[in-house]
């Protein structure tokens, strides 16, 4: 009886999925201008994500930003950077006691010329053994610690503003290096990514998908620094912190959280396997813009 009730919501689940994107198709619209707000709610409407390519071209940050320029105007400004040994901060990870955490990077202060110089040079030199720097705090930090950088950004997406009848509750930046990876996750609120240098990778798996993302409670850890020869108590980290061994550690006291547990690095493989869920791959270029809506996996 249970087997067969699995089994029935199994195939109305890919029924669903087949006649969404049946309806949707299997892609985002792209456009080659901003759209009007009107344009843009439509698009809230249905729930679905597009790029416009170029969108944010004429942006100072997109003009101008370079290693120089950037560490001109932060002058001797620390930022919080976070520090993983394979570029994957906030993600679930099977630990060497066989069990799964979400776990949270290694994080500490550094002088912002000494770690756009560092993710410069990693990715220059083709690095894949020290550990991965990424800048990636929360906060609005666009308008915090980067806050000598916000005026080369628009303060809004006019269209956006104007349909939605409000400003950003937080403009964030990142700033990371090929190695940098974000863990497949999804937001209760609209998102827009402005992409202003270099590229960046989405994988996009629409909301009537989210079955398939194997979100399970898992207990959560933090990286900690053991050295640089990797053994011993969690000590204070050299002024890099580029080969030193970092280890998951759980967090005392620490309460379950839900994440998404499917790996997007082996969706393809998955996809053959299974053929049940249909992901959207999307890079963006300088100047491209991305609206996600909200409850979107994105990795």
């Amino acid at each position: 009886m249970a087997a067969s009730l699995v089994s029935e919501v199994r195939n109305a689940l890919q029924d669903l999925v087949t006649t969404y994107h049946e309806l949707n198709g299997e892609h985002v619209d792209e456009l080659n201008e901003e759209p009007s707000a009107l344009e843009f709610m439509r698009y809230v409407a249905r729930n679905r994500p597009f790029v416009v390519r170029k969108g944010a071209s004429k942006w100072p940050a997109v003009q101008h930003w370079d290693y120089h320029y950037l560490v001109d105007k932060m002058k001797d400004s620390k930022v919080n950077v976070a520090i993983t040994p394979h570029g994957n901060a906030d993600a679930v990870i099977t630990a060497a006691d066989g069990v799964r955490y979400f776990v949270k990077p290694y994080e500490m202060e550094e002088p912002f010329a000494n770690f756009l110089a560092y993710v410069q040079r990693q990715e220059r030199d083709g690095d894949v053994t020290s550990n991965v720097k990424y800048a990636q705090t929360q906060n609005d930090n666009l308008r915090g610690e980067y806050s000598q950088l916000f005026e080369d950004v628009e303060e809004d997406v006019s269209w956006a503003r104007i349909a939605l009848e409000q400003r950003p509750d937080a403009i964030n930046l990142w700033i990371g290096n090929s190695r940098s990876v974000t863990a497949l996750h999804r937001d209760n609120y609209e998102n827009i990514y402005c992409q202003v240098i270099g590229q960046k990778h989405f994988t996009l798996i629409s909301p009537v998908e989210t079955g398939y993302i194997d979100e399970q409670s898992l207990p959560v850890a933090t990286y900690l620094s053991l050295g640089p020869k990797g053994a011993g108590e969690p000590s204070e980290p050299l002024p890099e912190l580029k080969h030193e061994k970092l280890v998951i550690t759980p967090d005392a006291d620490s309460v379950p959280v839900p994440c998404a547990t499917l790996d997007v690095n082996k969706i393809e493989q998955d996809i053959q396997e299974i053929h049940q869920y249909r992901p959207i791959q999307i890079t963006l270029g300088p100047g491209d813009m991305l609206y996600l809506p909200a409850l979107w996996s994105a990795g």
